[in-house]
């Protein structure tokens, strides 16, 4: 267990290289099963959730070999079809490899799915396009069983889920015939996967439309390929720089992928900057409240970026109200920046935040991936020094995050504590 002592009251500032997309590796990762030839994958982050991804990859027989933020996966040597419990229980997107487990092996055997504590994620709509493509599948247990030769099919998404879509899109590369999904999500990483996919010889198409199409091809190839930069990584240090009234540029990123991000700062007061692959947020003072903002499915405002922003809003002058259309558990951290003299009001899945000019240092807990880099941004506005509980679960998406606020002018200290201390 990690716990961060942060002290605030510096104005960050500087420039940053922002990390490879957590959220397109563990997908390309589980992807590296369909293909029995050696892949290399270079700016793969190397944080908690790619690790843990690559254990599994490993207990299932994978040979992977690390060097930094590049590496080789070599699937040839895979030979088991059931997923290990403790490592998938930590891992929400262990539910990727059921889709190309089943579809190297035909059979695949599976615990629900772990992760962050941020509500109701089910994983009907990724069990329900496996259906239609032919697999048999039984829940017992506590494990999800599945097996049978894929065939092609038309899969019409009651939602446009993230990780169905990129699911179905595994399970249907080697799948005989023509698969149709319909009301697929249309995040960049879906993208990435598709590229990184038809860099493999399998047949995707349409990856950032509501319609994806897969033509099955029963092997594809290895390749090298690297991995999109991170979006959240960007908007979160770029929040860095508004939150303490600084001056951050992000490299290495992908501006188009943060819009919606980039027009909330500019509201806020900030003087925002796009060049080619670098971002930069010059901060006011106080930053203005933005009035409202609600989360929805690309391309509208990322969930995965609302606790950040809430961050921001709990200190800007006037009142913000934010929607949490995606998760219904995601407002854990206004709970904890309360405990730093933040005010707001949580109703259902809207929060109402006055800001306010000061916040002071406090013990908090994060509850999660997002909520926690969340603490750490308002912990580096407020006075005194705060202390983050549960720390390793920033670490889950983020690659050496303390350093880069080092680099930037802030103070972390971390501190490691055996279970049971």
């Amino acid at each position: 267990m990690s716990h961060w002592l942060i002290s605030g009251g510096s104005a960050l500032a500087g420039t940053v290289s922002v990390q490879g997309s957590k959220n397109a590796a563990l997908p390309i990762l589980a992807a590296t099963l369909l293909i029995e030839e050696p892949i290399e994958l270079k700016n793969c982050p190397v944080i908690r959730d790619t690790e843990n991804m690559l254990r599994i990859l490993r207990s299932l027989g994978c040979t992977v070999k690390r060097e930094a933020d590049a590496l080789v996966v070599d699937s040839r040597t895979a030979n088991r079809f059931v997923l290990p419990t403790a490592l998938s229980g930590e891992l929400r997107s262990s539910i990727f490899l059921l889709g190309s487990v089943l579809s190297r092996f035909g059979a695949a055997d599976a615990p629900y799915p772990g992760g962050c504590e941020i509500g109701n994620r089910p994983i009907d709509l990724h069990l329900r396009g496996l259906r239609a493509l032919n697999a048999s599948i039984t829940e017992e247990g506590g494990r999800i069983r599945c097996a049978g030769s894929l065939t092609g099919a038309t899969v019409d998404l009651g939602y446009p889920s993230v990780g169905a879509t990129e699911n179905i899109m595994l399970a249907a590369c080697r799948a005989a015939g023509t698969t149709t999904i319909r009301n697929a999500a249309c995040e960049p990483e879906i993208v990435d996967l598709q590229n990184f996919l038809c860099a493999c010889g399998f047949r995707v198409q349409g990856a950032g439309t509501p319609t994806v199409v897969i033509d099955g091809v029963k092997q594809g190839h290895g390749t090298s390929y690297r991995i999109m930069p991170d979006r959240i990584v960007t908007g979160t240090y770029l929040l860095l720089g508004a939150i303490t009234g600084g001056d951050v540029t992000v490299t290495g990123a992908q501006a188009e992928t943060v819009n919606p991000l980039l027009m909330k700062l500019s509201e806020c007061g900030c003087l925002v900057t796009a060049r080619d692959g670098s971002v930069r947020v010059k901060a006011p003072k106080r930053p203005r409240a933005v009035g409202f903002t609600e989360t929805r499915p690309y391309p509208g405002f990322p969930t995965d970026l609302q606790p950040q922003l809430f961050a921001l809003l709990s200190v800007a002058e006037g009142t913000s109200v934010v929607t949490e259309n995606v998760f219904e558990s995601r407002f854990r951290h206004a709970q904890e920046l309360r405990k730093m003299g933040a005010e707001n009001r949580i109703l259902d899945r809207t929060a109402i935040i006055t800001g306010v000019e000061k916040l002071h240092g406090a013990c908090v807990t994060a509850h999660d991936l997002r909520g926690g880099a969340a603490l750490a941004l308002a912990g580096l506005f407020a006075e005194g020094e705060t202390q983050i509980l549960h720390a390793e679960r920033i670490e889950r998406g983020y690659e050496r995050m303390d350093s880069v606020i080092a680099l930037l002018g802030g103070t972390v200290t971390r501190k490691e504590e055996s279970i049971g201390e």
